[in-house]
């Protein structure tokens, strides 16, 4: 019999730490902050009154050193013939320096400047994660040969049918099946259960996850590039590739619209000279119709309502990463939610107490428990201790205590021997009708802790995680937002899954599910309309990357996880995330209005340069009085009563 607590499963630090990238690692990053540094003394110059040359050459310094990224980019693109939205911005740019507008040009260099160094720094984080995650497995395994030696290898070298023996408190090194001894496995990583698992000789083990107490002698199932949390890392780097292919519903038709006003600003500058018109004339009528016709005002239509949705969003607490994720959020027609964590809060709590003898009532049954589990820092321990001292019952002092690894704990108390622990290790040959009353109690998707008094059972304790106070609540709004029942995607066991279901009324329970099997849940789901998948742990993170729209609780999320996800629930509340989604959808309406306001301006501007002649200044003026109302238009979503209607709007239906 081992003397010990159970804690060392909560207290072992993981594996090594990854190297984070900084922000300043990317050069993205770091001529964007010369660009935005560049131009704030520019305009600071401008407005004291310096001379001219001064501030313009700050101006053109900033355009050097924030635009020269994606004018090449552009360049390149032009070689493979496509034409994208950042070269005819730095021609913008350029333009309206031209035409002593360099002010207004420096701005937009620093806005896409910055918008490419927010996305080399999200995708940095991404990749960091990614392998912080192929970490958790350790870099070695001690190997058992045949003649029983032990030998430490590089895990990577491990094929099928090695022999290890994992040590309490190790990580396991690879997919392995136990042969041998018995220990308690924190796999929370790979299933997301929020307890720690007995594992006896028969059962699975996953790589990276961690041992508890007991010694295990495992044999290996799978290479480490073959292992579950191989094939995690994998799915989540394949998904956000693919992810990061999706554009802005206005940079879908960039191609067509650009092509199209390079194509007229050609013509309408060789047409009139041609046709006998002077150089001066010509070039500028073209130059105004550019300036004119040029996507500013579109793209601005665009960003400012929905940056200003994910301000909004992020001031109640909930972390839009990107303008194409809010838009997307608004095309979401199911939701997804993990169990553990996010409907629950991963802690378990006593749900029911029932007396198996006739001597002890719960009270007592209780309270023998949470003697035996005092010294111990396991969290049913802690779920029991403090079930016990809600109820305001004086604890005695245990004494011997002892823990065995997959069975439980036991200690002295009151004279008496206490053991609490599972029903397999503490039933066994006990009469039936008691086995038989301990049964039901999994079966109703419970976890059952016995209790015994001189090895004779006395009573049962039924655990269970905490639902959330908000979570049925929130699970009507995101059906009555999105207009369909929301989906439960779980690893743990069905029993369970339908349990809490029931608690929050959803009808659609996918469980039994490891990371991939959830992933491919979300693509099937995905065929008939756009998914929000909401996670909280690492298990989560393969299908948080191939929904549209991934969602983690910031709480309690793990690092790959959140840096997964396109949003983060940052204050741990899942009534935002059907608001988030109403604003997007009138984010989204806002955008459809500002890109009609921006057309109309365009459209006349344009018509009355090719049918008549468009002064220069008042080309520039219309041009920018459209870029205004556009972008005070979408400025009215930071306003805090955007985010009530949104609220408001969500929660009008009655849950079901």
């Amino acid at each position: 019999m081992v003397v010990s607590t159970r804690n060392t499963i909560r207290t072992t630090p993981p594996g090594p730490a990854v190297r984070r990238t900084r922000p300043f690692d990317l050069p993205e990053i770091r001529w964007a902050a010369v660009a935005l540094a560049l131009f704030a003394l520019g305009l600071i110059t401008q407005l004291a009154g310096a001379p001219e040359w001064s501030w313009w050459a700050l101006y053109l310094a900033c355009y050097a050193a924030g635009g020269w990224e994606p004018g090449l980019a552009g360049l390149q693109a032009l070689r493979d013939k496509t034409l994208d939205v950042d070269l005819l911005m730095v021609v913008a740019a350029l333009g309206a320096a031209a035409i002593g507008q360099i002010t207004d040009g420096a701005l937009l260099i620093v806005i896409f400047a910055t918008s490419g160094a927010l996305e080399a720094w999200a995708t940095a984080r991404t990749e960091d994660s990614v392998r912080g995650l192929l970490d958790l497995a350790p870099e070695t395994a001690t190997r058992v040969t045949a003649d029983g030696a032990e030998r430490v290898v590089p895990a990577a070298e491990l094929e099928v049918g090695d022999v290890l023996a994992v040590r309490p408190g190790e990580r396991i090194p690879a997919d392995a099946t136990v042969i041998g001894g018995g220990s308690e496995v924190d796999q929370a990583t790979i299933t997301g259960e929020q307890l720690p698992v007995d594992k006896n000789i028969g059962d699975e083990v996953f790589a990276g996850t961690l041992n508890g107490t007991g010694a295990l002698r495992l044999r290996v199932d799978r290479r480490a590039a073959d292992s579950v949390v191989a094939r995690i890392a994998a799915l989540v780097e394949q998904a956000s590739q693919t992810k990061a292919r999706t554009q802005l519903f206005i940079e879908k038709i960039e191609q067509r619209y650009s092509l199209g006003m390079v194509a007229v600003t050609l013509a309408v500058f060789v047409i009139p000279l041609l046709a006998g018109d002077t150089l001066r004339r010509a070039l500028l009528r073209a130059m105004t119709f550019m300036i004119v016709a040029s996507p500013c005002a579109v793209v601005l239509a665009t960003m400012p309502p929905l940056l200003a949705a994910i301000a909004t969003a992020g001031r109640h607490g909930v972390l839009v990463k990107s303008a194409v994720v809010m838009e997307q959020l608004g095309t979401v027609t199911r939701i997804a939610f993990d169990k553990t964590g996010t409907l629950t809060r991963g802690t378990p709590e006593v749900a029911d107490i029932r007396a198996l003898d006739p001597r002890f009532d719960a009270d007592a049954v209780l309270r023998l428990a949470a003697a035996a589990e005092l010294p111990s820092e396991h969290p049913l321990a802690t779920a029991i201790v403090k079930a016990a001292r809600a109820r305001d019952l004086a604890l005695p002092s245990a004494e011997e205590f002892t823990a065995r690894p997959g069975h439980g704990v036991a200690a002295l108390v009151d004279g008496s021997r206490v053991g609490v622990g599972s029903p397999a290790a503490l039933l066994a040959g006990t009469e039936s009708e008691v086995a038989r009353t301990v049964a039901r109690i999994p079966e109703a998707g419970y976890t059952a802790v016995v209790v015994t008094r001189d090895d004779q059972p006395i009573g049962v304790l039924a655990l269970s995680d905490q639902i959330r106070a908000e979570a049925a609540d929130a699970v009507a709004a995101a059906r009555h937002v999105t207009g369909h029942g929301p989906v439960l995607l779980t690893g743990d066991n069905r029993a369970t899954a339908e349990r809490l279901a029931a608690q929050v009324d959803i009808t659609d329970i996918r469980a039994g599910l490891l990371p991939d099997a959830k992933a491919d849940t979300v693509r099937a789901l995905q065929s008939d309309g756009g998914v929000a998948m909401v996670g909280d742990g690492i298990n989560d993170a393969p299908a948080l990357a191939v929904a549209q729209v991934g969602i983690a609780m910031g709480g309690a999320g793990s690092d790959l996880t959140l840096h997964t996800a396109d949003a983060v629930v940052v204050r741990d509340d899942l009534t935002t995330i059907p608001t988030v989604i109403a604003l997007s959808r009138r984010a989204r309406r806002v955008v459809m209005a500002n890109l009609a306001i921006a057309a109309t301006f365009i459209g006349v501007l344009v018509v009355w340069d090719l049918v008549g002649t468009l002064p220069l200044p008042l080309g520039v003026a219309g041009h920018e009085g459209s870029t205004i109302i556009v972008g005070l238009n979408g400025l009215r979503l930071l306003r805090t009563a955007a985010w009530h209607r949104a609220a408001s709007s969500v929660t009008s239906a009655p849950r079901a």
